[in-house]
């Protein structure tokens, strides 16, 4: 029994490297020469560079994740980062210079070029894919993480593989580095900050990446470091990745609390806000850690203090009170926004609205005014339908009428004319009723049966063709 379990381990072994083992098919000579030559910004790769982060800024500036990858393709960013990795993890002092050196290169033209494209371009608008890139988390460090290990791993075989190393390092360093530059352009130093500084750990991380794959491929050293100098190293090392990871830490878990916050105050304000004749065209959650607003904009009926007390009250049954064990917020409270019927005080809080917040409030109230107006037109269009079937069938020229009637059905001594409502049941909850014209006409003594069904049959057909209705009714009065 044992020696079947140890065979089992050893088949699970091989399959795993058999499956999973990178070290076979590895080309460790030229994939350090194809490093080192892709290090250098010098001519050709430099204008590549600008091209490429042209071509990113303008995806980032339109919004095209299409054109943004489009850059990627064309992109030399990756080879000063893969030099620093290699240049650690083989103890390379001159390679490590070199592609510190051409990394704050390509950083600069990188950073001049996307700041003078944004600065030129007509299209200033913050789309999502330069926000996106504003706060980085923690997630773009497993994007950096993996993304460095795909490059160096297919750059490393023998046969090289459809993956382009490029394009994974490149996804998490151009889109960055461009918004950096919209930062520098908008001279708005949160984007700039923010986005620079997805950048680096993205860029340390790239570099840890192809360390460690570079160690457990045992690339050649260039130099030997004493052991009591590389633990040193290390420790310097190790701090510096704590360091740059921490901020991205803590935005990552703002951005959960945030996220959190904003479900819950979407399902409360759906559930909670509306209140019967005022009409809430808009809401706007601004969160933050120590004091969140939830902004309620109404139409219609005032919204007094008890109401806004009420829906205080509430929010504890939401979790976003502030109150909780962990709460995702210090205090949260609501503001009401509505004019109160006062033309100047409407105005005047409309024109604090950004641009595009006024736009929303316009599309919503000619929406509902285009619904109310249209249903105004429908209920319209339905009373002249009713005057006219009014006028059809109740306006009749009666002495037109009998001279007619007894012109051509000469067997009728006189006839009444009435409506009749009629009920029907469309099942044991349901019933309907319908009006309906009738005639009921009196024939004149003596007339043959044969001549009063005949008479009836006639009459009928023509009263309906006469006053255009064929739920027109005739019946015969047998009451002497």
């Amino acid at each position: 029994m044992r020696k079947e379990v140890l065979y089992i381990i050893a088949a699970g072994k091989r399959l795993f490297s058999d499956t999973l083992g990178i070290k076979e098919g590895a080309d460790i000579e030229a994939s350090i020469a194809g490093i080192k030559r892709d290090i250098s910004f010098r001519g050709a790769p430099a204008w590549i560079l600008m091209f490429s982060i042209i071509i990113a800024s303008i995806g980032l500036n339109v919004n095209s994740i299409a054109v943004i990858i489009g850059a990627m393709l064309i992109s030399p960013l990756m080879g000063p980062i893969l030099g620093i990795g290699l240049s650690i993890g083989t103890n390379d002092f001159d390679t490590l210079f070199k592609s510190l050196k051409n990394f704050a290169i390509a950083v600069f033209i990188s950073l001049i070029t996307s700041t003078v494209y944004f600065l030129i371009t007509p299209l200033n608008i913050e789309q999502t894919e330069i926000l996106a890139r504003t706060k980085p988390t923690i997630l773009d460090v497993l994007v950096a993480i993996f993304g460095g290990f795909a490059g160096i791993v297919a750059g490393s075989r023998k046969e090289k593989s459809n993956v382009v190393p490029g394009v994974a390092i490149a996804t998490a360093l151009m889109p960055p580095l461009c918004t950096a530059g919209y930062g520098l352009a908008t001279l708005n130093m949160e984007y700039f900050f923010g986005a620079f500084y997805l950048f680096f750990i993205n860029s340390v991380f790239i570099s840890i990446s192809t360390f460690v794959v570079v160690k457990y491929l045992k690339f050649p050293l260039v130099t030997y470091i004493e052991e009591t100098l590389l633990k040193k190293y290390k420790i310097y090392a190790a701090v510096l990745l704590v360091l740059t990871v921490i901020p991205s830490a803590v935005i990552f878990f703002n951005v959960i609390q945030e996220t959190r916050f904003n479900i819950a105050a979407d399902k409360f304000i759906i559930e909670r806000a509306k209140f019967e004749g005022s009409e809430l065209i808009n809401s706007r959650i601004e969160y933050s850690d120590t004091l969140s607003v939830i902004n309620l904009f109404y139409i219609g009926n005032p919204i007094d203090e008890e109401k806004v007390l009420f829906l205080q009250d509430l929010l504890d049954l939401y979790g976003i009170s502030g109150n909780e064990t962990f709460a995702l917020t210090d205090k949260t409270i609501i503001k009401i926004h509505q004019g109160q019927g006062n033309n100047e005080d409407i105005e005047r809080r409309f024109a604090t609205f950004n641009s595009d917040f006024k736009l929303k409030i316009l599309e919503d109230i000619y929406t509902k005014n285009e619904k109310i107006i249209n249903d105004k037109d429908l209920k319209i269009q339905l009373l002249e339908n009713e005057i006219m079937k009014i006028k059809r069938h109740d306006t009749i020229p009666f002495k037109q009428f009998d001279k007619e009637l007894k012109f051509h059905f000469d067997k009728i001594k006189n006839y009444s004319y009435a409506k009749a409502i009629e009920f029907r049941s469309i099942d044991d909850t349901t019933y309907v009723y319908d009006t309906i014209p009738t005639f009921i006409i009196t024939f004149k003594e003596n007339t043959r049966e044969k001549d009063r069904k005949m008479t009836l049959d006639f009459a009928r057909d023509w009263l309906r063709i006469r006053f255009n209705n064929d739920s027109l009714r005739l019946v015969e009065n047998k009451i002497e």
